[in-house]
């Protein structure tokens, strides 16, 4: 399988399809560019590295069933002092965040390709079958399962009352938490050609924040759906639909009263929440993602390069490029490092400063390809095949 990323490599083979593509809305996994044996530009072979801090695993275990290659939105939600878990088979399962003991497991016999969501009292997936299934966060028992309009590549968000959901044709859908009645629906068409994913809505002060595949960043108001502004954060250009694509696959990231976007051959932005006001913008190109904690902004890049930026001024501080076309995951400020998972199962850690690589550590052999998440100074990290592990630094 290809692990390039780079649009040169792929742009005359895409082009020759185009013909095809034209011919309805076709989502286009980034992963496998091409089915090729042979990468044209093959990942970054790993540097050996002296390992100078020791992060430890506190607890792992494996739910199975992962998302492989799928490019599914399935990362651990972590609520209420418990870790939420589901596989693209549609097994869930409940563990204590401290020690990792199972609370319960429910095989809901739906592929998982969303989530889970957790909050409210409720654990929350989406589906390949277009369905959103949520559960009883304490028992994991069914409470009701909705049908929307097309699969759910994104996690489902729980807030005020409401579900809210972003379906694979465009549609921003709020569901009750009491029952699954749709309250509400807001969209955009998906242009032609776009990546498959969809960035996972935000619920942030009322409102919920969202990106869509025609590169346009919408903040609605979370009870009632109306519009609050909308933002093309990347502008379409070209004369191909390849050209063209500027989709939002990576989450919204809010910071204070910005939130920051990334768009793939588009813009890194940063935004007013509260009126959406562009208050900066670099030319990048992501899908994987970024993380941030105020003092530095870190984005994984369509090469897979780690980029570092100053989140108020957008001053470019570093890049490491060492893990090129590594398929890296967006990365995540822990413990005075950044870490981003690849391919093969990696951790590679980065010092914030220069992006230096100061360690690796290996979670398993399949890939990371959700972003790493940091709750009460633990790491956890959820592999494509399944495996699981809530990692610490120090002693």
């Amino acid at each position: 399988m290809n692990m390039s990323r780079a649009l040169p490599v792929f742009r005359s083979l895409a082009l020759l399809a185009l013909s095809a593509l034209l011919a309805g809305c076709v989502s286009v996994n980034p992963m496998r560019w091409f089915d090729s044996e042979k990468p044209a530009t093959p990942p970054a072979a790993l540097t050996e590295v002296a390992n100078q801090i020791q992060p430890r695993v506190l607890w792992q275990a494996n739910i199975g069933g992962g998302a492989d290659d799928k490019l599914l939105k399935l990362e651990p939600a972590i609520h209420d002092g418990r870790v939420y878990l589901a596989n693209a088979q549609g097994q869930v399962e409940a563990r204590n965040a401290a020690n990792g003991a199972l609370h319960w497991r429910l095989d809901t016999n739906s592929p998982a390709s969303g989530g889970p969501g957790a909050g409210e009292g409720l654990v929350v997936i989406g589906t390949h079958k277009a369905e959103v299934i949520a559960l009883d966060a304490a028992k994991g028992t069914k409470r009701w399962q909705a049908r929307v309009s097309s699969e759910v590549l994104s996690v489902p968000r729980i807030g005020r009352g409401l579900v809210v959901v972003h379906t694979l044709d465009g549609k921003l859908v709020a569901l009750d938490a009491a029952s699954g009645e749709q309250r509400w629906q807001y969209g955009h068409e998906v242009p032609v050609l776009s990546l498959r994913g969809n960035s996972s809505p935000v619920i942030h002060d009322g409102s919920v924040i969202c990106g869509f595949a025609n590169g346009k960043l919408a903040s609605l108001d979370l009870a009632s759906g109306n519009l609050n502004w909308e933002v093309s954060v990347g502008i379409a250009s070209g004369r191909t639909e390849l050209d063209r694509m500027t989709d939002i696959d990576a989450d919204p990231l809010v910071l204070g009263d910005r939130i920051y976007v990334v768009t793939f051959q588009g813009d890194l932005a940063a935004l007013s929440v509260s009126d959406g006001a562009v208050l900066w913008r670099q030319k990048l190109s992501s899908y994987s993602g970024l993380g941030g904690d105020g003092h530095q902004l870190y984005v994984t890049d369509a090469q897979d390069q780690v980029r570092a930026f100053d989140p108020q001024s957008s001053n470019h501080l570093w890049k490491q490029s060492k893990m090129q076309y590594r398929r890296l995951s967006a990365p995540t400020p822990f413990g005075g490092y950044v870490v981003a998972g690849d391919y093969q199962g990696y951790l590679h850690w980065l010092r914030p400063e220069d992006g230096s690589l100061v360690a690796r550590t290996r979670l398993g052999s399949s890939a990371i390809t959700a972003r790493p998440k940091v709750r009460d100074n633990r790491l956890y990290v959820y592999g494509d095949g399944g495996d699981f592990a809530v990692i610490g630094l120090g002693n």
